[in-house]
């Protein structure tokens, strides 16, 4: 009678259970009808079909992002993206709907937190569509970051392979190389088509490069190295499985990766006849107009490109007579010499240089080791919150140091996988005279662009596009801004040399709101810029070409630092002057969070937030 009566519970149950699961069945097929076909019910779930949408037509950005991979999802690692122009087409319909779908929301049942949000995806989504006519006016492979760079430098530095699947994952997305550049060649026809051909450096940098990495044989090739190097990591993989991992490899190298480089290569032999040495995007169809938004894209403001211009030779001037007091002070003005010449001499002298060997690259990685263990102990005196994420030094990988800057800094993995690289490129170790390293340190690490992205990161209550939208002028604006503060942290206490370098790299933001306006506006030649940039800055010639040539595929870009930091010092000085004796050393902490406290804004948007937390704090 026992087990009669419990099979009838258990019949019972099980009829339970599954009219449970039909009505969850249900109502989670609603829900997932509603969230991806429809204009979700709740606006956060929308804010997170906004970013889910479009990340997962990115694959690389997923992998980027490391967020999939916490609730098993993997499928992404085994693709590259889609480049393609009906891709495109798709993008850019679906940002249409997204920014209806968002004003159908009523402004005045959202909470404050849902307003900010609200504002700042519209600002995004609107300035992105007004930028649709110019969807052809960029050039997709040029020399730092086209796509013939980027594709083997995220499959080196973000593709993990941690396991037998990641390997197969990364062979997976060396046979989709030959796809994604077909595709980035279908693009750049459409763009020939329309008489967007790159300026004749450009097509010769590329080529020279694509000729280099096309010219290694597999056993040489970076992709296949660095497959090798993790294989020997995995304790996992017998060496038999090692070994056909290892020959597949070789024979994509051979069989896609190489002929993939050879169709660009040919491409660009075939359009390097057309091009001319006009560099500035006057020359582009509507120019004038795809200037503009660049510059409003870049700087988040309504500055036009004659008021930048102004406001780039007023700091010049400026900060030329700073350095000019400490080279008197420290007697080191010669009669009839610029400060930026004294400079360039200083930087050749051997007391401010390491040695251009292996020796002289690991004490400079190991000095900027010790610089941002320094910097994130006197940061505590002007931040309430640190970010939890670590930092590390890397060198710029070597096959891409020639044409890469300086410095850059790559975002942590957001699961915590992999920390924030500050990228130090030391192909020539004369190019960064010891006086500058404490500056790059600051910008690219703490409290620069680190303490920036990470702590965006680990906002939490927030949709996941406000700790990923990168507004340039804001970026880049905190990392010139956090270069300041290194002054009130005392980094240059006792070191005039390294205030001077601070000084350069100012002077260095400066002037790219002269050359980029000249270049892009004023139809200022590379050589005429270059010179411009030599005689202000006292780089070398080698570092200022490389930044030219920056600025010149990707305009508007370079102007964002000084407007940025500029934006920002002015909000401080709003709250400084409201506030009074208020604006004590506790104040500014709080300034500091709220500034890193709400991830990248337009710098519209960051000023109506610090003009409320003033009227609150009054």
């Amino acid at each position: 009678i026992d087990r009669l009566s419990w099979v009838m519970q258990k019949k019972t149950l099980l009829r339970a259970a599954a009219a449970i699961a039909a009505a969850s069945l249900l109502a989670g097929t609603v829900f997932v009808v509603n969230l991806v076909w429809f204009r979700p019910f709740s606006l956060n779930l929308f804010y997170e079909k906004v970013f889910v949408a479009a990340a997962l037509e990115q694959p690389e950005l997923l992998s980027s992002i490391g967020i999939a991979e916490q609730f098993g999802y993997r499928r992404h690692n085994a693709h590259l993206d889609d480049v393609s122009i009906a891709q495109g087409d798709r993008d850019f319909a679906r940002l249409r709907q997204n920014l209806a779908d968002l004003r159908a929301y009523d402004p005045a049942a959202q909470t404050p937190s849902q307003r900010l949000s609200t504002r700042v995806l519209d600002w995004f989504l609107s300035n992105q569509l007004e930028g649709e006519r110019f969807r052809f006016h960029d050039y997709p492979v040029d020399q730092l970051w086209g796509v013939q760079i980027q594709t083997p430098d995220f499959l080196i530095n973000v593709h993990r392979i941690a396991d037998r699947r990641g390997a197969q994952d990364y062979l997976a997305r060396l046979g989709e190389i030959g796809r994604k550049y077909d595709q980035a060649i279908e693009g750049l026809e459409k763009r020939q088509q329309l008489g967007v051909v790159p300026p004749r450096f450009v097509i010769e940098r590329v080529l020279a490069s694509m000729r280099e990495f096309a010219g290694l044989g597999s056993a040489a090739n970076p992709l296949c190295r660095h497959l090798d190097e993790r294989l020997a990591s995995l304790p996992e993989l017998a060496e038999a499985e090692r070994r056909e991992l290892h020959d597949r490899c070789t024979r994509s190298i051979e069989t896609v990766v190489v002929p993939a480089y050879r169709r660009l290569i040919a491409f660009f032999e075939q359009q390097l006849p057309l091009a001319t040495s006009d560099d500035g995007a006057w020359k582009l169809p509507d120019g004038e107009a795809y200037y503009a938004w660049r510059l409003r894209s870049e700087t988040s403001t309504r500055l036009t490109p004659q008021q930048v211009h102004e406001i780039g030779l007023a700091e010049v001037a400026r900060i030329e007579a700073e350095m000019n007091t400490i080279l008197a002070a420290q007697s080191q003005l010669r009669a009839g010499e610029t400060a930026t010449q004294a400079l360039a001499r200083l930087a050749g002298e051997p007391r401010f240089l390491l040695p251009d060997d292996d020796a002289g690259r690991n004490k400079a990685l190991a000095q900027y080791s010790a610089m941002l263990a320094e910097q994130s102990g006197r940061s505590r005196a002007l931040f309430g919150r640190l970010p939890s994420a670590p930092i590390e030094v890397k060198r710029v990988p070597t096959f891409k140091e020639k044409t890469a800057p300086g410095a850059y800094y790559n975002p942590p993995a957001m699961d915590g996988t992999r920390p924030g690289i500050f990228f130090a490129n030391l192909r020539d170790m004369a190019e960064t005279p010891t006086f500058r390293m404490r500056t790059l340190a600051i910008h690219e690490g703490v409290p620069g662009h680190h303490f920036q992205v990470a702590l965006a990161q680990e906002m939490t209550g927030v949709p996941t596009f406000r700790k990923l939208l990168p507004f340039t002028a804001y970026m880049e604006g905190w990392a010139l801004y956090a270069e300041a503060l290194g002054k009130e942290m005392g980094l240059y206490d006792g070191d005039p040399w390294g205030d001077l370098g601070r000084l350069q790299d100012e002077m260095l933001r400066a002037v790219r709101l002269v050359v980029d306006t000249g270049i892009h506006q004023q139809r200022w030649t590379r050589e005429q810029a270059i010179r411009y940039m030599v005689e202000k800055t006292g780089l070398p010639e080698a570092s200022v070409v490389t930044e030219i040539e920056r600025y010149i595929v990707d305009p508007g870009q370079a102007c964002a630092y000084k407007v940025g930091m500029l934006r920002i010092q002015a909000a401080r000085e709003r709250a400084r002057q409201a506030l009074g004796a208020r604006f004590d050393a506790q104040a500014l902490k709080d300034f500091h969070d709220l500034v890193l406290g709400s991830g990248a804004l337009p710098l519209e948007v960051l000023d109506e937030l610090v003009d409320d937390w003033i009227a609150r704090r009054r």
